[in-house]
């Protein structure tokens, strides 16, 4: 048989998502101002950041990364172990694990790395790694990428994942989560399963990626919201993006294991580090994050607001007590349509369809921030129920 012609087989493939309703295409954000982004020319108030606390444009955020541009320059220059590691990424380091409660921190360039770093420096072909259906798609592609037998358990059940580890007893095993689970917006049974893990001599790895800044006292994330000590999760990673507004993550737990990434995590190893200014700038922010309660009790507020308006109007809303509040419509076209009557009343949110989510599962995915306002969530539910009548 003659070789297959790779980019006509991708063109093929794309072809086929087009006509499926799946393309995904790239739109450009002129300008930001809080809450509202300016789209082909046209102000929308936004419905789909993942900037939860309000933190992406904040003015000592963006004063911090000024500062230590001027100092440091634009880039790192080179990766961590070279000479790339910087005072700001070392204190930006220290105040995460002091944050989270957890002895060392290690930052890598993005989630996708820090997952896929710490699970092949964890686990090889000998191993199993069993995991929630719904996890992200960076924990499942860092199993597949580490080698080791991958099992998943059916969403957020831990008598499943108790079967999945006890078809693999005598194998190390990592037990992996999302801490919010980021289409769906609900929260792991993180105690269950960190009693499970503690009974099955298995390590409890925490994706928090939407949970930190969110979830927990002073925004430590759902580990410390679940009370969760270290030892209950000795692998917790977090995204800089999303509630911090900045970008990259960190890997948190004991001093073994960091050092321990820092000798094996190829992702860690081999890649240039993040910006010092940066770096200095998710310090601002962590700063604030911490200490600001009061956007916490805004966004909660807020959340509060929409589900109940939302359950007035009788919308298809999931069980989710954090800023992402998804509305499963099923139909990926349905979807498409509303997403589109939403832009024409001036308010950007997010359609998700398959791949991203299950087939049947399409939806807006409506995300919530401590910069909107009030008449803010009043519009969005204004111009829903709209939709509802049309």
């Amino acid at each position: 048989m003659p070789r297959v012609d790779l980019l006509q087989a991708l063109g093929a493939r794309i072809v086929q998502r087009e006509r499926d309703g799946l393309l995904r295409r790239l739109r450009a954000i002129e300008a930001a101002r809080g809450s509202r982004v300016l789209v082909d020319a046209r102000e929308l108030l936004n419905f789909c950041s993942n900037d939860y606390l309000g933190l992406a444009q904040h003015p000592d955020v963006i004063a911090a990364l000024q500062h230590a541009a001027n100092e440091f320059g634009v880039g790192a220059a080179s990766a961590h172990l070279v000479s790339g590691h910087h005072r700001e990424h070392a204190m930006l380091e220290e105040e995460l694990a002091d944050w989270t409660l957890r002895e060392r921190a290690l930052l890598f360039s993005s989630g996708w790395l820090a997952n896929l770093g710490a699970m092949q420096a964890l686990l090889d072909r000998d191993g199993v790694c069993v995991q929630d259906k719904l996890n992200h798609a960076s924990l499942l592609d860092a199993a597949k990428l580490a080698g080791c037998a991958l099992k998943r358990y059916q969403h957020a059940d831990v008598e499943s994942a108790a079967r999945q580890l006890a078809s693999a007893d005598d194998a190390p095993a990592l037990l992996a989560t999302d801490g919010v689970f980021s289409m769906d917006g609900d929260v792991a049974p993180l105690r269950e399963l960190a009693a499970l893990c503690a009974r099955k001599n298995a390590a409890l790895m925490i994706d928090d990626a939407h949970g930190l800044g969110v979830l927990g006292d002073d925004g430590a994330g759902s580990a410390a919201d679940a009370g969760l000590t270290q030892g209950d999760a000795p692998v917790l990673m977090a995204t800089l993006g999303k509630a911090l507004g900045c970008a990259g993550a960190f890997v948190a737990g004991r001093r073994e294991l960091i050092y321990g990434l820092t000798q094996f995590a190829r992702t860690f190893v081999y890649t240039t580090a993040m910006p010092p200014a940066l770096a200095a700038a998710t310090r601002a922010a962590l700063r604030i994050a911490r200490n600001e309660n009061w956007r916490r009790e805004k966004l909660r507020k807020l959340i509060a607001r929409f589900r109940v308006g939302a359950q007035q109007l009788d919308l298809p809303l999931t069980a989710s007590r954090t800023p992402i509040q998804p509305l499963v419509l099923g139909d990926s076209t349905r979807v498409l349509h509303a997403a589109a009557a939403l832009e024409e009343r001036g308010i950007l949110a997010a359609p998700i369809r398959p791949p991203s989510v299950p087939r049947g599962s399409a939806r807006l995915r409506i995300t919530l921030s401590a910069a909107h306002e009030e008449a803010d969530v009043d519009g969005l539910l204004d111009a829903l129920s709209g939709l509802q009548r049309a």
